[in-house]
C-alpha cells in the first residue's frame, strides 16, 4: 500500500525500509521479541516489512500467523500458516500452529489431520500429542485421548501438561481415583502449581471427600490467591459442611475477583436464603442475568404450573382407569414434590393423564423437574477442566481484541489538506495521482491529500485557504481554482457556497473527475447535518447481534433521496473509473440505503485498484458477516487488522470465532 506522508517522514520511511533490505533478521527478531511481550500488533507491523521485501520466508509467515492468533484472528492466522506450508511442505510447527486454529474454531477433525501432519515430520514432540489428545477429549474419544496424554509421557515422563490433561480425561471418563493420581503426580512435580490443587480439589469434591477437598483449595488460593475458582469452589465445600457464614465470605471473595461469575452470585443466594439474610433475591436475578441457566425463578414459575396443571387434571382423569391410575399416582407425586422442593413446598398430587402422548409428556416433565431440583438443591460449582493452557503474561496493550469497541463503518474519504511544512506524523493518507496533479498545479501550497480521519481541527486552516483562493480567483477564473475554493467551503461548512464553486469548475470542465467527486461528498454532509438537526435521520453506525448487521434505525432513506449523490460518484467513476475511493465512497452510501451485494462489489473494485485498502477490507467484512459469510467476513477483518485498524481483532473474537 503505498501512503503519502509529509516529505520529511516519506524520508525516514524510506531509510527504514532501506535498513529491511540490509538486514532482514533484525526485523525478525524485533518482530518476535514483540510477540514475547505481548505486543501483536506491532509484531504484525516487523513481519509484514519482512514479507514484503522476503515473501518466500516461510518463518515469516508462521510468526505473523503467531501474532493473528494470540489476537484470536484464527482464520488469518490459519491463510499465514497456510503460506507457511506451501513454501515448506515439510514444516511440523506450522501445522501443529494450524491445528490449534482449527481447534479454536471447534473444527476438532481438521485439527486433528494437521496434528498427524506434524507428527509424521516430528514424532517426538510431546506438545503435539498433547494437543491432539485436547482435540479427541473435545470429540469424546476419551481412550484416544489418553492414548495421546500416554504418548506424551513416553516422550516426557515429567510432563505436567500431559498429567494434568490426562487427569481431565479420566474424571470426565469417570476414572476419579485415577485423576488424582496424575495430580499427585503433577503436584509432586510442581509443588506451587495452583492449578493441579484446583482440579484436584474439584475430583475430591466428586467423591464427596470433602476434608481433603477443602484443604485442596486453600492450597490453591495460597498459591494463586487472585483466582476467583477457587473462592468460589472452597465456598461450595464449606456450604456443604453447613458452614454458611465462611461460605458467603468465599462467594463475596470470588465476585470481588470476578463480577461476572454467575455461579457465585447463584450460590451466595442460597447460603443467603437458608440464613435468611436479605439480598439473596437480587443475588438470584443477577445470576440469571449473567446465566440464563441460573434462572431459577423461571423454574419455580414452571413447577407451580406443572403442579397446578396436574391438580387440574385430577378431576378429569379419577374415574378413568382405576389400576394404572394407582400406579401412576405414585410417579406423579414424585414428581410434584421435586417441583415444589425448590419452593419448600409440598402438593398433594394423585393422577396423571392415561393417554400415551400425555405419558410421554409426564415423563419429560419429570426429567425436567429432576433436572432443576438438582440445580436448586445442588451447590453449582465451577469445572476447570477444560484444558490447561501456558501461563500467559497479560500485556496492556497487546490484547486489543479484548478491548471494547464501538463497531461503525470506517467513514468516507473526502480531499482535505495540510498547510504547507506541516509535520502531522500521526495523519497518513493514500496516494492517488488525481490529488498529486492537483498539489502539482497548486506547487503544493495548499497541500492536499485524501482522508477519512476528522477534520474539526484544521477549521481555521481551511478559512485561510478560502482567502487565499479568493485572492487567486480574482486574477484567473478556472475549473482549478473554484474548484479549490469549493473543496475548502465544503470543509468548513459552507455547503451553499461549496455547491456554487463546484457547480462552477464543473461547467469551466466538465471532466474534472475529483469536482464530481467533491460535490458528492458535499451533497452527504449537507443531507446529513439537515437529517441531524431535524431529528429524523439514519445514522450509519452498526452493530453487530449475533452475527448479524442491525441498522440503529428501522426507516431507511429512500433511494430517490441519494440519487444525485448516486450519480456524482457514477459520473466520477466514469472519467476515472480508477478511482478506487469513488467505489469506496460509493459503497459506503448503498451501505446506508441497505444494497448490502451492491456495495460488496464496489468494495470488491476498490480492493482490487488498491490491494491494501485496510478501511475497504474492514467495511466489507461487516458486510459480509450481514450475508451471512463469516468465514469471508473474517478473513476481511483480519486483513483490515493487519494493515492497522486494530478493532478488527474486536469484531472478529465478539462474532466470527
Amino acid at each position: 500500500m503505498k501512503k503519502l506522508t509529509i516529505f520529511f517522514a516519506l524520508l525516514l520511511s524510506m531509510s527504514f525500509l532501506a535498513e529491511a533490505q540490509l538486514n532482514i533478521n533484525h526485523f525478525i527478531r524485533v518482530g518476535r521479541t514483540r510477540i514475547s511481550i505481548g505486543n501483536y500488533t506491532g509484531a504484525i507491523e516487523y513481519f509484514n516489512i519482512v514479507i514484503e521485501f522476503k515473501p518466500y520466508l516461510p518463518e515469516a509467515y508462521l510468526y505473523r500467523g503467531t501474532a493473528k492468533h494470540s489476537l484470536e484472528d484464527y482464520r488469518g492466522a490459519i491463510a499465514d500458516y497456510d503460506k507457511a506450508i506451501e513454501i515448506k511442505p515439510y514444516y511440523p510447527r506450522a501445522y501443529n500452529n494450524r491445528g490449534m486454529a482449527y481447534h479454536n474454531l471447534r473444527l476438532y477433525k481438521r485439527a486433528i489431520e494437521d496434528y498427524n501432519r506434524a507428527l509424521e515430520f516430528d514424532p517426538d514432540d510431546e506438545s503435539i500429542y498433547n494437543n491432539r489428545g485436547i482435540a479427541k477429549l473435545a470429540l469424546k474419544d476419551m481412550e484416544g485421548a489418553i492414548e495421546d496424554y500416554n504418548r506424551a509421557l513416553e516422550v516426557n515422563p515429567k510432563s505436567t501438561f500431559a498429567l494434568m490433561n490426562r487427569s481431565n480425561a479420566k474424571i470426565v471418563s469417570g476414572d476419579i481415583k485415577g485423576a488424582i493420581s496424575d495430580l499427585n503426580e503433577v503436584i509432586i512435580i510442581r509443588p506451587h502449581y495452583a492449578a493441579a490443587y484446583l482440579n484436584r480439589g474439584l475430583a475430591r469434591f466428586e467423591l464427596d471427600d470433602y476434608a481433603s477437598a477443602l484443604r485442596d483449595y486453600d492450597q490453591s488460593i495460597k498459591f494463586d490467591p487472585q483466582n476467583a475458582l477457587a473462592f468460589n469452589n472452597r465456598g461450595i465445600v464449606k456450604h456443604k459442611l453447613e458452614d454458611y457464614e465462611s461460605a458467603i465470605m468465599d462467594y463475596d471473595m470470588a465476585i470481588q475477583l470476578n463480577p461476572e461469575m454467575a455461579s457465585a452470585y447463584f450460590n451466595r443466594a442460597m447460603a443467603r436464603e437458608i440464613l435468611d439474610r436479605p439480598g439473596y433475591e437480587q443475588d438470584y436475578q443477577i445470576a440469571a442475568q449473567l446465566n440464563p441457566q441460573f434462572d431459577f425463578s423461571q423454574r419455580r414459575i414452571n413447577a407451580e404450573q406443572l403442579a397446578q396443571q396436574q391438580q387440574n387434571q385430577q378431576k378429569k382423569n379419577q374415574q378413568q382407569n382405576t389400576n394404572s391410575s394407582a400406579s401412576n399416582n405414585q410417579q406423579n407425586s414424585q414428581s410434584s414434590q421435586q417441583a415444589l422442593a425448590q419452593n419448600n413446598q409440598q402438593q398433594n398430587n394423585t393422577s396423571v393423564a392415561d393417554q400415551k402422548s400425555d405419558e410421554e409428556k409426564r415423563k419429560e416433565e419429570l426429567e425436567a423437574e429432576k433436572r432443576r431440583r438438582r440445580m436448586r438443591m445442588d451447590l453449582v460449582i465451577e469445572d476447570t477442566r477444560d484444558l490447561p493452557e501456558e501461563d500467559e503474561v497479560e500485556v496492556d496493550d497487546g490484547r486489543i481484541q479484548n478491548k471494547n469497541i464501538v463497531i461503525d463503518l470506517q467513514p468516507m474519504f473526502l480531499i482535505t489538506a495540510f498547510e504547507k511544512n506541516a509535520v502531522d506524523y500521526e495523519r497518513f493518507q493514500y496516494y492517488n495521482v488525481v490529488i498529486d496533479d492537483l498539489n502539482t498545479e497548486n506547487n503544493y501550497n495548499p497541500l492536499l491529500s485524501i482522508s477519512n480521519k476528522p477534520v474539526s481541527t484544521y477549521q481555521s486552516v481551511f478559512e485561510n485557504f478560502i482567502l487565499f483562493f479568493n485572492e487567486k480567483i480574482a486574477v484567473q477564473e478556472n475549473a482549478h481554482n473554484y474548484l479549490n475554493r469549493g473543496i475548502f467551503y465544503s470543509l468548513t461548512g459552507d455547503y451553499n457556497k461549496a455547491f456554487d464553486d463546484l457547480n462552477k469548475a464543473i461547467e469551466l470542465d466538465e471532466k474534472t473527475s475529483v469536482a464530481y467527486f467533491t460535490r458528492a461528498n458535499t451533497r452527504y454532509k449537507l443531507k446529513e447535518q439537515v437529517e441531524l438537526l431535524a431529528g429524523t435521520g439514519t445514522t450509519t453506525s452498526i452493530s453487530l447481534n449475533e452475527g448479524k448487521i442491525n441498522d440503529n434505525n428501522n426507516l431507511k432513506p429512500e433511494t430517490v433521496e441519494y440519487q444525485d449523490i448516486l450519480d456524482d460518484y457514477a459520473v466520477t467513476l466514469f472519467l476515472d473509473p480508477d478511482f478506487f475511493f469513488g467505489y469506496y465512497n460509493r459503497a459506503f452510501i448503498k451501505l446506508r440505503l441497505g444494497e448490502y451485494r451492491s456495495a460488496v462489489e464496489d468494495l470488491n473494485r476498490a480492493i482490487d485498484l488498491e490491494p491494501e485498502f485496510a478501511e475497504a477490507y474492514f467495511n466489507r467484512g461487516l458486510t459480509k458477516i450481514y450475508l451471512d459469510d463469516i468465514d469471508g467476513g473474517a478473513l476481511d477483518l483480519s486483513r483490515a487488522g493487519e494493515l492497522g485498524i486494530d478493532g478488527a481483532y474486536n469484531i472478529i473474537k465478539r462474532y466470527c470465532n
